[in-house]
């Protein structure tokens, strides 16, 4: 009895040893510098109103400001070149395709291209309501420019703002709105890889894993949470994506304003990859700023090594397979 039970572990595979070289590898990745060198960036929490020409003029002042304050990384928060709600999507929209637009077809294009390179930063350039010509869809769109004005990446919001809270809320972006298919990830050389989300795409920590997973260094969500869910999940859902992630991330809002009809929660933050709020602004218009270091990452993953401890052996690594949808 004893030999054959001996003869049969000789032919087991070798898992462990398999596994063992496997999470060697993956420690030498995770340990690697995902951010290159240290960069500050700027949250303008915008305060915008229903003259669209003026929201792009309020937008270049408060670049032009943060920049003057050192930031390399400027974020800009979601539909900040409108009133935020279904009902204004199709009024402000702009079209994007073909690329480069016009700039009758795209003013908010052409004046994030221009704030960029004026400042020479990378420049997020919040959402904007986009209108397709060939789909004649309607999209919530997020434009990052490089400090020469170039047009690097576009998301459009995966995941739309569908809710129905009784008593509290209810908003469904899917009545005016159809969801991009991409995750977002952005190249910039002097420093390393960022992601581009928006807003209700923060709920779902499978697109942040992926980015993650593909080494960037930091999440950045252009969103505009309500003074519903803003105090209960805003804050707790920027934590819980660093936490998980061990990176940066960072939540752009825009102002509240009382006397629209979509009260935004403000709070725009950063949270560090031990998952604490680096900087965190109230609710009116403000610009807030915070030093990105690729140290922290580093350290952060020496010490809770859940990079290499993950067991892929009895779960799937949602990265594994990734793939982007086709988008026109």
């Amino acid at each position: 009895m004893i030999r054959t039970v001996r003869t049969a572990l000789r032919h087991l595979p070798k898992l462990t040893s398999i596994q063992t070289i496997s999470f060697s590898r993956q420690a030498t990745r995770s340990m690697s510098q995902l951010l290159k060198k240290p960069v500050k960036i700027a949250l303008i929490q915008l305060a915008s109103g229903s003259d669209k020409s003026q929201n792009l003029a309020h937008a270049r002042e408060k670049v032009l400001e943060a920049a003057s304050a050192g930031a390399k990384i400027i974020v800009l928060p979601e539909c900040f070149n409108s009133p935020y709600g279904t009902q204004y999507f199709p009024k402000y929209a702009d079209t994007l395709l073909p690329s480069p637009p016009t700039s009758e077809q795209s003013p908010s294009f052409h004046a994030l291209s221009a704030m960029a390179a004026e400042t020479k930063t990378y420049l997020v350039g919040g959402s904007i309501p986009e209108y397709s010509p060939t789909t004649k869809n309607h999209y919530n769109t997020s434009l990052t420019f490089s400090p020469s004005g170039e047009l690097l990446a576009t998301h459009r919001k995966v995941h739309l703002f569908d809710i129905d809270i009784p008593g509290k809320i209810t908003f469904r972006e899917s009545e005016v709105l159809s969801p991009g298919n991409h995750i977002t990830m952005i190249d910039l050389p002097e420093y390393g890889k960022i992601a581009v989300a928006i807003c209700y795409d923060v709920r779902f920590p499978e697109l942040a894993m992926i980015a993650a997973r593909k080494g960037c260094f930091a999440l950045i969500y252009p969103g505009a949470f309500n003074t519903t869910t803003g105090p209960l999940h805003w804050r707790l859902q920027g934590q819980a994506r660093a936490m998980d992630n061990q990176i940066y991330v960072a939540l752009c809002s825009p102002a509240r304003d009382e006397t629209a009809s979509y009260h935004a929660w403000g709070h725009s933050l950063v949270v560090d990859p031990m998952a604490q709020v680096l900087v965190e602004a109230a609710e009116k218009e403000e610009i807030v700023y915070a030093e990105l270091n690729g140290e922290r990452i580093e350290e952060t993953r020496k010490g809770i090594p859940i990079q290499t401890q993950r067991r892929f052996d009895i779960y799937k690594d949602v990265s594994e397979d990734f793939k982007n949808g086709d988008e026109e």
